[in-house]
């Protein structure tokens, strides 16, 4: 059994999608920017965890959800799932936590009573040993 106090740590960012990064058709913003949202989580976590930004290996799995928007907040988390030697396995979720709603008018938005999970993913990040 791996008692390893490092197993389940969690890192959460949130941030504002600017309307500037929505560049395709219905105001929606390219998976990319979630990836790299992940990238930044991911960082911390390694810096909480093992004291070092550590490297990105590469993604096991990534599933796009639902579309993400300009105007959205969003919120990304990272897990630790598996501890290695020098690796971790990390479990990501973004979810939009705002929504932008013009039907009130033009900057207005909303507070989501249910998230909106919008990506997963999980991957694995290498520590110095």
């Amino acid at each position: 059994m791996n008692d390893d106090q490092r197993l389940g740590a969690s890192v959460t960012h949130r941030r504002y999608v600017p309307y500037s990064h929505a560049h395709y058709g219905g105001n929606l913003v390219d998976g990319a920017y979630v990836l790299g949202m992940f990238g930044d989580v991911a960082t911390e976590l390694c810096i909480r965890t093992d004291g070092d930004e550590g490297l990105f290996a590469g993604y096991d799995e990534v599933a796009f959800r639902a579309p993400v928007m300009g105007g959205d907040v969003l919120e990304a988390t990272a897990t630790v799932v598996r501890v290695g030697r020098r690796s971790r396995g990390v479990a990501f979720e973004a979810r939009v936590v705002c929504r932008a709603d013009s039907t009130f008018s033009a900057s207005a938005a909303t507070v989501l009573d249910e998230p909106i999970v919008v990506t997963t993913a999980t991957g694995t990040v290498v520590v110095p040993g």
